[in-house]
């Protein structure tokens, strides 16, 4: 929503009420949680498959989860370029831009789908080695299906990021209901009615996206929006305007990559340390998820507040909204870190731990939960706004500095070096996220992310 332009001194004349900011996050948090809880009932419908569909699905969702990412990352460019002229009230820019954005992610989705079906066979033994062949099997079933969801999942995020500038979450929020709902019921139909094995995960996940893909491109085609696609079949690449989208993509993208790398190489590290180990990690993995879970929705649609400042050439109220959003971030981590801990004697029932994983789960979801509180934040919040305003490359260079030399380096060092094993590699995480928050601390306040406005 926006209002007449100021100095960012007058509350008045803001650009977003702090009412228009909770309609925009509280349901981007729901939509959040929804995926979680998906995931979850996905992950327990397919261990009645059996232990083998559990691995291939899982290597699988690896592969697929860096694909999506990577295709978020042009969403959030397109987003950082639909919200500028949007702030800079250039409409006519803003529908030129999302008609770009959408267009350009399917058809990158198409390629990359059509690319890993083609390749599937090396990218499955090229990733991960020699596995069984029931494993490799389950995996080959799930990905020749799930892979073409890519695109539709592509075209849904470009879609969605429309309607998120129009501060329409509620919008976007019903349809991932509506996608989780055939995704779950279809799950359950073709696995427990059908006993469709491994294609029944992946059938409902592929027509559910494209459900979602459909409703959302055909809502965004009404002229009657303020910011509407063009309703064509033929696609003319207006290459200035990509290279705008692709100018903050890119760098988001080689981040997304480079943190898929390193999350790669420190489960192999954790993979030596024995099966209680393992166990732990994976349960913190998921706690720790719902952890800064809120912050991840809130940061989503940061960058619609920030980028539509930037385009109003407001400075003063991109770094109000900034302070305030990342308030908001520590008031809801507060909230979900402390329940999470709460919550843990419980929690601890669902899983089949033996006392020495639960010791390590405990210990790192207490760690984990006031470095979320305390220093996560800085490090994630303070790099949305600088590529809202066009600054990408600092954080890309940042973020991959830091994984390699603390996250990754770190994980290495502590844990072997000073035996600290699983918990030095979540110490590794945690040393990333203090360098970060340092460095982008540093930047916010020498005002150079400033100076890369896209338009």
């Amino acid at each position: 929503m926006i209002y007449p332009r100021s100095t960012g001194s007058n509350d008045a004349a803001r650009f977003f009420s702090d009412r228009d900011l909770m309609v925009l996050f509280l349901p981007l948090i729901v939509e959040q949680s929804l995926h979680v809880m998906v995931g979850l009932a996905d992950s327990l419908m397919v261990s009645s498959v059996g232990e083998a569909a559990v691995s291939g699905v899982s290597l699988v969702d690896f592969i697929v989860s860096l694909l999506n990412y990577l295709l978020l990352a042009i969403a959030v460019g397109g987003s950082v370029v639909i919200g500028q002229y949007m702030g800079n009230k250039e409409g006519a820019k803003a529908r030129l831009a999302a008609t770009q954005l959408v267009w350009s992610t399917g058809l990158c989705g198409l390629i990359l789908a059509v690319s890993i079906f083609l390749a599937k066979d090396f990218v499955l033994r090229g990733l991960f080695g020699r596995i069984a062949p029931d494993v490799y099997h389950h995996a080959d079933v799930y990905l020749s299906i799930v892979v073409f969801s890519i695109p539709f999942l592509a075209v849904y995020n470009a879609g969605a990021t429309l309607f998120r500038n129009m501060n329409n979450t509620r919008l976007t929020l019903r349809i991932v209901t509506l996608m989780n709902i055939i995704n779950v019921a279809g799950n359950a139909l073709l696995i427990f009615g059908f006993h469709m094995g491994t294609a029944g995960i992946a059938i409902p996940t592929l027509i559910a996206r494209a459900v979602a893909a459909v409703i959302i491109v055909h809502l965004a085609c009404n002229p009657q929006l303020p910011l509407h696609i063009r309703r064509t079949l033929r696609f003319r690449p207006h290459w200035a305007m990509i290279r705008r989208i692709l100018t903050v993509g890119i760098p988001f993208a080689m981040e997304n990559g480079m943190f898929y790398s390193g999350r790669l190489i420190v489960l192999s590290l954790v993979a030596t340390f024995g099966t209680a180990s393992i166990a732990a990690n994976a349960v913190a993995g998921t706690l720790s998820l719902l952890q800064v879970m809120p912050g991840m929705a809130i940061v989503t649609g940061m960058t619609v507040v920030i980028s539509q400042c930037i385009g109003a050439r407001d400075s003063a109220q991109a770094r109000y909204y900034n302070r305030r959003i990342m308030y908001i971030v520590y008031i809801a981590h507060l909230v979900s870190c402390s329940a999470i801990i709460a919550l843990l004697p419980f929690i601890f029932r669902l899983y089949n731990l033996s006392e020495e994983a639960m010791s390590m789960v405990t210990r790192i979801i207490w760690w984990h939960g006031c470095l979320a509180i305390l220093i996560w934040p800085l490090s994630y919040t303070l790099p949305t706004t600088f590529r809202a305003a066009g600054d990408a490359r600092y954080p890309m260079m940042v973020s991959i500095f830091s994984m390699v030399f603390f996250r990754v380096g770190g994980a290495y060092l502590l844990s072997e070096c000073f035996g600290l094993g699983l918990f030095g590699v979540w110490l590794g995480m945690f040393l990333d996220w203090a360098v970060k928050g340092i460095l982008f601390v540093y930047r916010f306040f020498t005002g150079k992310w400033l100076e890369h406005r896209l338009i």
